[in-house]
């Protein structure tokens, strides 16, 4: 999506260096709402395939199977159901433990240097989560032990922990696997992560799957793209996004080539200069994202989609019909956005042959915005619940 003229405009009257700097222009909240919107195309769908939709978002989370596939269907104008399975057989995409420690679908070029860039933060997360299990241990040995264990062949959760028990029979088996798991980049094997597909992870190396070993760490790409993704952003955000401590210099050795901004509380935000930055007033036609969407989590200030009380009870379930289970470690709702913010939760509810999306509302939504809403809506069950007989929209 081109910038708009208002936008260019803007830009002329703050002042360009020739560097590309953009100096002394502040972003309102919605100019990042709409800036970020068009790049995760979700202002206007996106004509392209999966694949290049997993690049441009670099990755999605995919702690359960089923919300990439809604994440990548919400923004593009004709996906598919088993575009993404098949990218996932072909070894085009992997599953594997990426941003913030958490499952995500990854491009296999991506992947490559990526994950070595996000290694520190898995180690970290290691000593972390488990440190206490694994006290005393050489580290370097329990990585080295598991990636033997696993070359050339595929291994469930379950059988790596036994194998790391036969080893280390005084230790938590449950610990050890998951410490393998951060310490070696393994991806999951397909059906697992596949739509409708629960049951055992299956594991293998990453360089077995892919046929090829990993690249160096790159936090200059890191940044770049993700701010291709979601920015406008400070280095505050590419740090909530990844997890990764201590991007300051990354982003500063950037900086004469990044456009500079300032948000209505004055922090300092980056960008590329030629990325997507329209007008405010962009119209921004309802949404429904899917759990754990990383747009939801992607920035340290998110109020550029969501209120800090809204954040607390999409992240924690508290409350409400379609909010996620109190105690669930880490989890994020399903969400609607209605002019570009989230407005309300939703759930997919089967009884017996029939389908009825339920949506509940953080606040009332207007005739003209529950049409609209329910029109995607019949959309959206047409996608991920085509099998059933009937379909219906419910607001609660």
């Amino acid at each position: 999506m081109a910038r708009s003229s208002a936008s260019r405009e803007a830009s002329q009257s703050a002042g360009v260096t020739a560097s590309g700097e953009i100096s002394g222009e502040t972003l309102s909240t919605r100019a990042l709402n709409r800036a970020t919107l068009a790049r995760q195309h979700l202002l206007e769908r996106a004509e392209h395939d999966a694949e290049r939709m997993v690049a441009r978002l670099v990755g999605l989370q995919s702690q359960l199977p089923s919300p990439p596939y809604i994440g990548v269907w919400t923004r593009s104008a004709d996906f598919k159901l088993d575009e993404l399975t098949r990218l996932l057989f072909d070894r085009v995409i992997v599953r594997s433990t990426m941003m913030r420690y958490t499952q995500h679908l990854i491009g296999a070029q991506d992947y490559l240097w990526l994950r070595p860039t996000l290694q520190p933060m898995l180690d970290r997360a290691q000593q972390s989560f488990f440190g206490r299990h694994t006290k005393d241990m050489d580290i370097a040995e329990l990585a080295n032990y598991g990636r033997d264990l696993i070359r050339g062949r595929q291994l469930t959760l379950v059988e790596l922990r036994k194998l790391l028990a036969e080893r280390w029979p005084d230790r938590n088996p449950t610990a050890l696997g998951y410490s393998v798991q951060y310490m070696v980049p393994m991806v999951h094997v397909p059906p697992c992560g596949t739509w409708g597909k629960g049951g055992a992870v299956t594991l293998t190396l990453a360089e077995d799957w892919l046929g090829r070993p990993l690249g160096e760490p790159d936090q200059a790409q890191m940044v770049r793209r993700y701010l291709a993704a979601f920015g406008p952003a400070s280095v505050k955000d590419v740090q909530a996004w990844s997890a990764l401590r201590g991007l300051a210099g990354a982003v500063e050795q950037l900086r004469p080539r990044l456009a500079v901004f300032r948000d209505e509380r004055g922090e300092e935000l980056f960008d590329l200069p030629d990325a997507p930055r329209p007008d405010p007033q962009t119209p921004a036609p309802p949404r429904f994202l899917p759990d754990y969407d990383n747009l939801i989590v992607a920035h340290a200030d998110r109020s550029r989609v969501i209120t800090e009380e809204q954040r607390k009870v999409v992240s924690s379930g508290v409350g409400g019909k379609t909010r996620t289970r109190p105690g669930q470690h880490g989890a994020v709702a399903a969400t609607l956005l209605v002019d570009g913010v989230v407005r309300a939760t939703w759930k997919v509810e089967r009884v017996k042959k029939d389908a009825t999306l339920v949506v509940e509302p953080f606040s009332p939504l207007s005739k003209a915005e529950q049409a609209e809403v329910a029109q995607e809506g019949e959309r959206l069950l047409a996608f991920a619940a085509g099998d059933a007989v009937g379909h219906g929209v419910e607001f609660i």
